[in-house]
């Protein structure tokens, strides 16, 4: 590790009566960042040794508080050394819904501002403030970065050896820890991969909702442990619900009774504390609806009858097409209320909007609320008058949590509807089994009270239908498409087949669609909404316009059912309808959408493209120098072994030295090179650089399609006596060449046909001397494809061969 940090031993390790001061020091940093003292669980969980891998507390009792406040004393503020040391540095907080991701960004952002030790951005260099100050064993703040797909303003992945907070959806999460990151620049894939299994604490909410993804998720901590990982610290991961079984967690590869050391519950101690008393005794009554769930006019009255002025009403239904049109059904009547409706399917300004019209308290003529699933995790909303559909007895206990919530009424009342289960479809997103089990045990509780003492423990089965084995990760480790462009599907290892999603967006465009010179800008996440799979492909088989981002040739293309697949992005049109802010995604709707309207409308520029060299001038010993620079410094914060630190920074100095290639540096106009006085460039102005048309063979001679000076870089390392560790990191340093070299089909051909040729790159190209930089210069160098055959040949192995070898080194990890 670095000189600083972790920092030096604290004193207050030597001195006696240890507990009772750590005891102290933690309650005064809970009071400051929340208002009030800790419950015992909390503090228990922050001062023990380790973190319990499983967490079963009971709903509304600070399981979030306890986590994210509990890694954060553990890594900066425990004045015990061996603690803060062995705190992994990201925090990794993964929830099954998308309306539980914002309020969870908002109270964690709170919480640090209140500390003085939020960062205003993950490059933020600013020291910590207020009590952080002289209280923490770092003074660098730490930055909350949220995972929802979509562009992002700042690169949270380009500091690697920052402490960091990342929340997001299990979908965005666990496609990132298997190399396949929805809703994001492929050739970024691999970063989030490696940072996402690698010095994390993990922290699975909810995992009642979480469906598939949660096998995945005990399928990739039993991989970790068993292949190694990389850095000073490995993955951990905790599972947390009210309801939660230990043998739910129980995979093919991960084993509870193994790999589960200590679970945390309420002890007499939190028992005995007022607020949680008032909670565990919180009375509500039962009553079954006499109404079926299929009548939506009776139901919608029967809401209107039981609602109760100044107080909450909320309803909670098991599909986003029942909230919808229970919502116009309720709508039709023009309540006095305030009417909310709230899913999974808004874009991220509607959403917030709609949850905080939620949490507000209600008016003089109440609140109703129509929900789905969304608020059974996380939503700290408490109503007087609860509905709910039939559903699993786990789903139940979240939903029972939302009403009277901290026992402030004594009248609360939950109806629940029943749900037809002599269809298989009429259960949906359900099974039968599960909701006629439920059904027998509300029938024996109707009358009584459903707080929490007086749930029954009912022991829940979970079948992991579908489980991720450990040649499906290894096979996810190489991320080109296969040569009809497509990707292995991961979805079935996320969530069930009929709960996938893609990501939409819409545009104003003119009829011709979104080509031309200047392409339309790829979108932020603002405007971002997740729609089911199956509607998007129903409407483009019927002919609706719908395009996705072709990342070669950097331009949009019309999607086609088949080029339809989970966590892609496609561009609608706007006046093709199908949303409206108040409602969510409707694909019935007609109106126009409203664009949302970005701040910087010019084209996105990503490190996998040729744009990422735009900056001021720079010849590539300098921008080698730098980069070198800024290595060392991740490197003396992560403290990684010697062996590691020389292959990393020697993959530094030669990752480009493949742009003193001509093709590269015929990328920019010739007056302009000209005019550097330090050639061959690394960087340049915009205006230094050549348009981004086509390039036809009938061009100047150099500029090729598809060249990736990388692919230069690597070859010539190795050629130059560089071993295959740093040629890989030289050549994978834009995600686009990685375990294998492969020529596209529409690349510039050499004219002498038996010339091998790969991403732009002809073998037996020339690349002239060139300093890198730091005392280390690239002799003049003929660039041998011969790597790109199988098997060995008079170089030795193949890239391949040697990339694959580098893939299962188990001291790699």
């Amino acid at each position: 590790m670095s000189p600083e940090w972790p920092p030096p031993l604290n004193p207050i390790n030597k001195i006696p009566d240890m507990e009772s001061r750590v005891n102290d020091a933690f309650d005064s940093f809970f009071q400051h960042a929340t208002g009030h003292t800790p419950y015992p669980f909390q503090r228990n969980l922050a001062i023990s040794e380790d973190f319990p891998e499983v967490i079963k507390i009971p709903t509304g009792m600070g399981k979030t508080d306890a986590v994210i406040l509990g890694w954060l004393w553990r890594r900066r503020f425990d004045p015990r050394y061996e603690i803060r040391l062995h705190t992994p540095r990201r925090l990794v907080y993964c929830l099954p819904m998308r309306v539980l991701v914002e309020q969870t960004r908002d109270k964690t952002k709170q919480w640090l501002e209140r500390l003085g030790i939020l960062a205003a951005s993950p490059g933020d260099d600013s020291t910590v403030a207020g009590f952080a100050e002289g209280n923490t064993g770092d003074g660098r703040r730490i930055a909350v970065t949220v995972l929802m797909g979509g562009e992002e303003r700042e690169w949270w992945d380009i500091y690697p050896e920052r402490d960091t907070i990342i929340i997001g959806t299990q979908d965005m999460l666990i496609s990132r820890a298997l190399n396949r990151g929805y809703g994001m620049n492929r050739y970024r894939w691999p970063t989030h991969f490696g940072l996402l299994n690698n010095d994390c604490l993990w922290v699975m909410d909810e995992v009642q909702l979480m469906g598939r993804g949660l096998a995945t998720t005990t399928q990739l901590q039993a991989f970790r442990h068993r292949l190694g990982t990389m850095g000073s610290l490995p993955a951990r991961s905790v599972w947390m619900s009210a309801t939660l079984e230990e043998r739910w967690l129980s995979t093919v590869d991960f084993d509870p009774g193994t790999n589960i050391t200590q679970t945390l519950t309420l002890g007499q101690g939190d028992r005995d504390e007022p607020l949680i008393q008032s909670r565990i005794h919180a009375r509500k009554i039962l009553e079954q609806v006499k109404i079926g769930a299929e009548d939506l006019k009776g139901l919608a009255g029967e809401i209107l009858d039981k609602h109760q002025r100044g107080a909450r009403t909320l309803v909670i239904v098991n599909t986003v097409r029942r909230a919808s049109d229970l919502h116009k059904a309720i709508s039709k009547r023009e309540p006095d209320a305030k009417l909310i409706l709230i899913h999974s399917r808004f874009r991220p300004p509607d959403r917030q909007g709609v949850v905080r019209e939620l949490l507000e308290e209600p008016g003089p003529e109440g609140t109703i609320i129509i929900s789905t699933q969304v608020v059974e995790a996380g939503v700290d909303v408490s109503a007087k008058v609860l509905f709910t559909e039939l559903a699993p007895w786990p789903s139940l206990v979240q939903r029972l949590g939302r009403c009277n919530r901290a026992g402030e009424y004594d009248d609360a009342r939950v109806y629940w509807i029943d749900v037809p289960t002599d269809k298989k479809y009429t259960a949906l997103p359900y099974t039968p089994e599960e909701l006629d089990r439920s059904r027998e045990v509300l029938l024996g509780l109707e009358g009584q009270s459903v707080g929490p003492e007086h749930l029954p423990d009912l022991k829940q089965k979970i079948i992991h239908e579908q489980v991720v084995r450990e040649k499906d990760v290894i096979e996810l480790f190489d991320t080109t498409p296969d040569l009809a462009g497509n990707d292995l599907d991961i979805s079935r290892f996320i969530r069930e087949a009929d709960d996938t999603d893609v990501q939409v967006f819409w545009r104003n465009l003119p009829e011709e669609g979104p080509g031309g010179e200047n392409p339309e800008p790829r979108p932020h996440r603002d405007e971002i909404c997740a729609v089911p799979i199956g509607e998007i492909r129903d409407l483009v088989r019927k002919g609706e316009d719908a395009w996705i981002w072709d990342t070669l040739d950097g331009q949009w293309i019309r999607a086609r059912t088949d080029s339809i697949y989970s966590g892609i992005t496609l561009m609608l049109r706007a006046k093709s309808g199908h949303y409206t802010p108040a409602g969510g995604w409707d694909i019935r709707s007609k109106k126009a959408v409203p664009v949302i309207q970005r701040e910087d409308d010019s084209v996105d520029v990503d490190y996998s493209s040729n744009e990422s060299a735009i900056s001021d001038w720079m010849s590539i010993a300098e921008h080698t120098d730098q980069v070198c620079g800024v290595m060392t410094t991740i490197l003396d914060a992560l403290g990684l072994e010697d062996r590691w630190r020389t292959s990393l920074l020697e993959g530094a100095r030669w990752h480009d030295a493949g742009k003193a290639h001509r093709s590269f540096q015929a990328l920019l106009k010739k007056e302009a090179l000209e005019e550097f006085d330090d050639p061959p460039a690394a960087k340049a102005p915009q205006n230094a650089w050549k348009g981004r048309l086509p390039i036809r063979p009938e061009e100047e001679e150099g500029r090729r399609k598809h060249f990736r000076h990388e692919l230069a870089s690597g070859i010539a390392a190795l050629q130059n006596g560089r071993d295959d560790l740093v040629a890989y990191l030289a050549a994978a340093h834009h995600g686009k060449v990685r375990l294998s070299i492969r020529s596209m089909p529409d690349e510039r051909r050499p004219p002498d046909q038996n010339v091998r040729f790969a991403r732009g790159i002809w073998d037996g190209d020339v690349i002239s001397e060139t300093d890198l930089g730091g005392g280390v210069t690239l002799p003049q160098t003929t660039i041998d494809l011969s790597f790109m055959d199988l098997g060995h040949g008079a170089n030795g192995a193949s890239w391949l061969a040697r990339t694959l070898e580098l893939r299962d080194r188990p001291d790699i990890g």
